[in-house]
């Protein structure tokens, strides 16, 4: 379903996409539902993979049901001039292969998902949260409370303030909801309720959202239960 999902998206941002896929069904559903090219059989054997016009390719996303697969798939994609190669990846112990075999973005969904749920969990007052570089960094997106201390205070005082987190930086500015997003300046004043969007380290989330005055503790405690698998 990821890769029906990407395929649809991909669709509306004007690429034209192929599918290879095991699965009779799931080709059948890619062309009458989505209307891509969907070619039935392996994504590892060659004569498929012409087939599908990988000559004709500028990326090809690896998304196979295992990470030896997806292995097999970047290196044929490789000897068919292929530079840009995507992959998701189901167990970090294939990390350091899938960057020997060069593979240009590696994503894994499963560290993607328990990150999103940790920080839904830890810092229920962030929106939203995106990961790059396997999690060494993050973007923010922070609202701006009335009693916070940032509010009707400046960029650049907030960047020369000893207390905001070091290799951080206010990179977006949302004055209220239904406003355009804008790329402040140092002269931008962060004006109350409106909202930010912040890149930072991994290990000064917490820091920053400290240093905002959204603490943790304004908070009412959460109650987490656990499914039973």
């Amino acid at each position: 379903m990821m890769g029906l999902g990407l395929a649809q998206q991909l669709l509306k941002l004007g690429h034209t996409v192929a599918i290879i896929d095991i699965d009779p069904l799931a080709c059948r559903f890619a062309r009458e539902k989505i209307g891509v090219m969907a070619f039935e059989g392996s994504a590892v054997s060659t004569i498929v993979l012409l087939e599908a016009g990988i000559r004709q390719a500028n990326a090809v996303v690896a998304a196979l049901r295992d990470d030896a697969l997806n292995l097999a798939l970047i290196t044929l994609s490789r000897s068919y001039g292929i530079s840009h190669i995507v992959v998701r990846m189901r167990d970090r112990e294939f990390l350091e292969a899938y960057r020997l075999a060069q593979a240009s973005h590696i994503i894994s969904t499963v560290d993607l998902a328990v990150a999103t749920m940790a920080n839904a969990i830890e810092y229920p007052q962030v929106e939203s949260m995106m990961h790059f570089e396997q999690g060494q960094v993050e973007v923010l997106k922070l609202p701006v409370p009335g009693d916070c201390y940032v509010a009707s205070r400046t960029v650049a005082e907030i960047a020369q303030d000893s207390r905001f987190p070091s290799s951080s930086l206010i990179i977006g500015y949302q004055r209220h909801a239904s406003a355009s997003l804008e790329i402040p300046n140092g002269k931008t004043v962060l004006e109350a309720g409106s909202t930010i969007l912040v890149v930072t380290r991994t290990e000064q989330v917490h820091q920053m959202v400290d240093y905002l005055g959204i603490q943790a503790s304004h908070l009412p405690t959460l109650e987490v239960s656990h499914p039973n698998l």
